[in-house]
């Protein structure tokens, strides 16, 4: 019976430890890292070509999906696109303006490079290049794509796409919303989509972030705007932690300028999507960008629970750029 007794002592101790482990290793949060369905297909093209507001343009969704040629829906808002920005080189440098648009806004799903600095840019691409800078989850598709693409894209190409974008004044496209309950989600393509049911459930630990206008979004215009779903409280408690570093990291104005807006060479970070956000703090704390920087910012980010990456990552977001 005694034998029995610590068998049971010591079982339970290892399953507490491991538990213990689990939780200071927090697994990447699902909700940050959209992952399509095997079985996501996205919807058939009809051949109707599409309109947004305010734009003459028009697009069917096979244009809108061809990775070589970015929707420009607003050429007034931006001087002429470089080539590499509106149509890359095939086979393998996709077009910047595709994913990023053309004024470089983003989404959820990858980063706003608007108005970031370009040696910054060029060196997010030689790392990706590199393999220094990876993913937690290496099925999401929009890292791949910046993998294989800064492989392949030259100096010139490199430098002329940086230029562009760094050049560029970023717009505010986020409104953060502090709330218990969230739209019912689906993954709509590496970002969330709020259910066409209009389903509602409670926010718990997570950030929901969607498009105002899915079908905007989805053609690929720069000005869609977005609505980020932020557990009740988070924004005071990054405001508290930016500010002072509240015990578990220092204060991100030193390197990250006043307003979160950038100094000199390092990025600002305000009015950017929480979801990426979220899975760059991450990334850095557990290894998968080591990338030049990322050194010094993982000793920042190493204290950091997700619920603290939730909140600074509120916070930034509902900061103007």
């Amino acid at each position: 019976m005694q034998i029995f007794s610590t068998f049971a002592i010591l079982s339970l101790a290892f399953v507490l430890a491991a538990a213990s482990s689990a939780q200071s290793q927090e697994a990447p949060p699902a909700w940050a890292y959209p992952v399509n369905p095997p079985d996501f297909k996205p919807t058939p093209d009809d051949g109707v070509p599409r309109h947004v507001p305010d734009s003459t343009a028009a697009y069917t969704l096979t244009q809108v999906r061809d990775l070589f040629a970015a929707p420009d829906w607003h050429p007034a808002d931006h001087p002429p696109l470089p080539e590499v920005v509106a149509h890359g080189r095939k086979p393998d440098v996709l077009a910047c303006g595709v994913c990023h648009r053309a004024d470089g806004p983003g989404g959820p799903e990858n980063s706003s490079l608007a108005g970031l600095p370009a040696p910054y840019i060029a060196q997010q691409m030689r790392d990706f290049a590199s393999g220094a800078r990876k993913t937690s989850v290496p099925e999401r598709i929009p890292p791949q794509r910046m993998t294989a693409l800064s492989k392949a894209a030259t100096s010139a190409e490199i430098e002329e796409a940086a230029a562009y974008f760094s050049a560029l004044k970023p717009r505010a496209t986020i409104t953060v919303v502090e709330t218990q309950t969230v739209p019912q989600t689906y993954v709509a393509g590496a970002f969330l989509a709020a259910a066409k049911g209009g389903g509602k459930e409670a926010i718990g630990h997570r950030i929901i972030e969607t498009p105002d206008d899915l079908e905007r979004f989805e053609v690929r215009d720069a000005r869609s705007r977005f609505t980020a779903y932020v557990p009740v409280g988070s924004v005071a408690k990054g405001r508290v932690l930016v500010a002072g570093g509240g015990g578990r990291t220092v204060q991100c104005g030193i390197c990250h300028g006043p307003g979160l807006k950038g100094l000199g060479p390092i990025p600002g970070i305000a009015g950017r999507s929480p979801s990426y956000l979220v899975r760059q703090l991450y990334d850095i704390k557990h290894g998968a960008r080591a990338g030049i920087g990322s050194a010094l910012m993982k000793q920042v980010v190493d204290g950091l629970t997700v619920d603290d990456m939730i909140a600074l990552a509120a916070y930034a977001a509902s900061l103007p750029p």
